[in-house]
C-alpha cells in the first residue's frame, strides 16, 4: 500500500498499523516526522521495546533476520528499524528485504527508512515487493515553488500568518535548507506571539541560511528566473563551490539547448530530438519553455562566452570578458534566463 504524506495522520489514526513501514525520501525533515509520528503511535499500542540497525558497509542481513525472530524477555512488543542511508541493499539485502513481510510477527512493527530510490532502482524487485506489501511512504522534495506555501502551512500551525512578500522572503532565506526552515519559523513563533506577522519582523528575525545547489542553478536558467539565479550564484561563490563544477553544470544546459535548437531549424519534431539528447521527465517542459524564450543566435553567443570563461578559469586571458569569473558565470547565466 502506498501511502501520499498528507494520508499518514489519518492512518495512523484510524488504529490498525501496519507490521512494515518504509518512508523512501531525501527531505531529511519530513522524513524525522513521518518516523516520530509513526513511531508515537506505536507506542500507544504497546510497542514500548525498539530495536535500531544501520546498514552500512559490511552489514551482515542475518542480524535483520535475527531481529525479526527474537522475543522480548518481558513479552513486550517491539518497534524494529532500519536504517539504509546508502539506499541500495546488495543482492542479499534485496532477497531479505523481499522475504521481510513474512517474518515480522503480531509483536514486531518495522520501520524501514532510505533515500528516495532513482528512476532505476524503482524497477527492481524489492522496491516493487515493499511497494506492496508494506505502508510504502514516498516523501517528495519541496521544491522552490512549493516551499511558501509550505511555510504558511507551518506557520498556521503555530496560529500565524504572513503576507505573500513576507513569505517569498522566508522562502528566499531557508531555500534548499528545509530544516534550517524549521528552525526559522519555530523562531518566529518564540520571538512572536499568533497573529500576522509583520514584514519589518520577518526581516529582522530570519536568517540567510539557504544552501544552493548547482543543478538547482540550471534549473532557475531554464524556467526564467534571473532574480533566483543571481541568488543562488552569490550563495554558491559564498559557500566556496567549484567554479568548474558550476560552469559545467550551465553549459551542458546551453549545449542541449542549442543541440535541440538546431534540431528544430532543421525541421526534427522536438520531442524526437529531446529523447536522442536524453531530456526526460520534468526537464522536457523547463527546456521546452527556455527554446521558445532564446533564438539560435542567442544559444551560440552563450556557447562562445561559456569558452571564454572557461579560459579565465584556466588563468588565461579572455578579450570578450573581464578577469572576474563569478561576474561573467553571472553574466552567462542571465543570457539564457531573460
Amino acid at each position: 500500500m502506498q501511502l501520499r504524506a498528507e494520508q499518514l495522520k489519518a492512518h495512523l489514526q484510524a488504529g490498525r498499523l501496519a507490521s512494515l513501514y518504509v518512508i523512501a525520501s531525501d527531505e531529511h525533515l519530513l522524513a524525522l516526522e513521518a518516523a516520530d509520528a509513526i513511531r508515537a503511535a506505536a507506542r500507544t499500542q504497546g510497542y514500548t521495546e525498539r530495536e535500531v540497525l544501520h546498514v552500512e558497509r559490511n552489514f551482515k542481513w542475518g542480524q535483520l533476520a535475527a531481529a525479526c525472530q527474537s522475543q522480548s524477555l518481558f513479552g513486550d512488543r517491539k518497534i524494529l528499524e532500519l536504517r539504509m542511508p546508502g539506499g541500495k541493499p546488495g543482492v542479499e539485502g534485496a532477497r531479505m528485504l523481499q522475504d521481510l513481510p513474512p517474518l515480522l510477527g503480531d509483536d514486531t512493527l518495522c520501520l524501514l527508512s532510505m533515500p528516495k530510490p532513482d528512476w532505476q532502482t524503482q524497477k527492481a524487485a524489492w522496491v516493487q515487493s515493499l511497494q506492496q506489501h508494506a505502508a510504502y511512504l514516498e516523501i517528495p522534495l519541496v521544491e522552490r515553488a512549493r516551499l511558501p506555501a509550505w511555510i504558511e502551512e507551518r506557520l498556521s500551525l503555530q496560529q500565524q500568518s504572513a503576507s505573500r512578500e513576507g513569505l517569498d522572503f522566508i522562502a528566499n532565506r531557508v531555500e534548499g535548507n528545509l530544516l534550517a526552515a524549521h528552525q526559522e519559523i519555530m523562531k518566529l513563533g518564540l520571538l512572536h506571539g499568533p497573529g500576522k506577522l509583520e514584514l519589518e519582523d520577518i526581516h529582522a528575525s530570519v536568517l540567510n541560511v539557504a544552501r544552493y545547489d548547482v543543478f538547482k542553478l540550471s534549473e532557475a536558467m531554464l524556467k526564467g528566473e534571473p532574480l533566483r539565479v543571481a541568488r543562488m550564484l552569490q550563495g554558491l561563490q559564498g559557500e566556496g563551490e567549484a567554479l568548474p563544477l558550476i560552469l559545467w553544470a550551465m553549459t551542458e544546459e546551453v549545449r542541449t539547448l542549442l543541440k535541440l535548437k538546431c534540431a528544430q531549424a532543421r525541421g526534427a519534431q522536438l520531442a524526437q530530438a529531446m529523447k536522442e539528447n536524453r531530456v526526460f521527465g520534468p526537464r522536457e517542459r523547463l527546456i521546452g519553455d527556455a527554446l521558445r524564450r532564446l533564438s539560435l543566435a542567442q544559444l551560440q553567443a552563450a556557447l562562445r562566452q561559456a569558452a571564454q570563461i572557461d579560459k579565465i578559469i584556466k588563468g588565461l586571458k579572455s578579450r570578450q570578458l573581464s578577469g572576474d569569473c563569478w561576474d561573467a558565470l553571472l553574466q552567462l547565466g542571465l543570457a539564457i534566463a531573460r
